[in-house]
């Protein structure tokens, strides 16, 4: 790639796409260049079309992985080579809706019990009670905790945007406790060496730790903390917009999926069947 990759990356970071971004763009544009067996100004649409055509029917690629790879050969084109980028016949492909997986009151409390060490239900406790993402998470810092205000902020989160959550007593009482116990100097979840954050996978290793003692049989990660923390706050009846600006979505639809999951909207919904059955008895 060369220069080629130098000029995408300053234009990448011009755009100020995310780190991880800028990575996978690069892997999909040199992914594309091997394909072709071409120098990356040759490039033309069809050898684009052809590529991603590949990624579909050969490599069977996940929907969002070929959705980047487009994207990535997108930016290429119109940013770096200064090339219209029209590509017949292929379109962003929609992924399939899944809903996630939300643990009921009962399993989070096992859960929560099941922690290995005070550290680690500092963590789990942290992520039910505000509904951060794990990322979120392992970058908070001690002057992040507001108890005069009982906030959390929540600095440059996805989409690089801040925001606040609520600090819970129940999780501030824990929150003490473990300060009191591992003494954080400015990270509160360091990792080892006590200067970087928590690694991410010491954050999942210690949540299936819980899982698996607390004998959780539910496919779920870390992230079921933030699906559970927003289905739990809609079934005791907060509004979505406030569900929303906790969880930092920036579109309602993203946040509307959990009416899906809440049982009280399922619950309160009869089903014909019942009515129907009910007509049969009065007769």
């Amino acid at each position: 790639m060369g220069k080629f990759r130098d000029a995408m990356s300053d234009a990448m970071a011009l755009r100020g796409l995310a780190p991880r971004t800028q990575d996978a763009y690069l892997h999909w544009i040199r992914r594309l260049v091997k394909f072709s067996r071409v120098a990356p100004d040759q490039l033309t649409a069809e050898q684009v079309r052809a590529f991603l055509l590949d990624l579909i029917q050969e490599r069977r690629l996940s929907f969002s992985s070929f959705n980047q790879a487009l994207n990535a050969a997108r930016f290429f084109f119109l940013e770096v080579l200064r090339k219209p980028f029209v590509v017949e016949g292929l379109r962003f492909q929609r992924p399939a809706r899944i809903l996630p997986v939300v643990m009921s009151d009962e399993e989070v409390r096992r859960l929560l019990a099941a922690a290995v060490s005070l550290r680690d239900r500092a963590l789990l406790e942290t992520a039910y009670a505000t509904g951060m993402r794990l990322g979120e998470v392992i970058h908070l810092l001690l002057t992040d905790i507001d108890s005069q205000r009982m906030v959390i902020r929540v600095e440059q989160g996805k989409g690089r945007k801040d925001r606040y959550v609520m600090l819970s007593p129940s999780l501030l009482e824990t929150l003490r406790a473990y300060w009191r116990s591992q003494k954080p100097r400015t990270i509160l979840f360091p990792g080892k060496g006590g200067k970087e954050p928590l690694h991410p996978t010491s954050a999942q290793k210690a949540f299936q730790r819980a899982r698996e003692r607390a004998r959780i049989e539910k496919p779920i990660s870390f992230h079921t903390l933030r699906h559970t923390f927003a289905t739990h706050l809609l079934e005791d009846g907060t509004n979505v917009r406030t569900i929303q600006s906790l969880l930092g979505h920036r579109s309602l639809e993203s946040t509307q999926r959990y009416t899906h999951l809440a049982k009280n909207y399922l619950n309160q919904t009869k089903s014909p069947l019942d009515r129907l059955r009910g007509e049969e008895t009065r007769v």
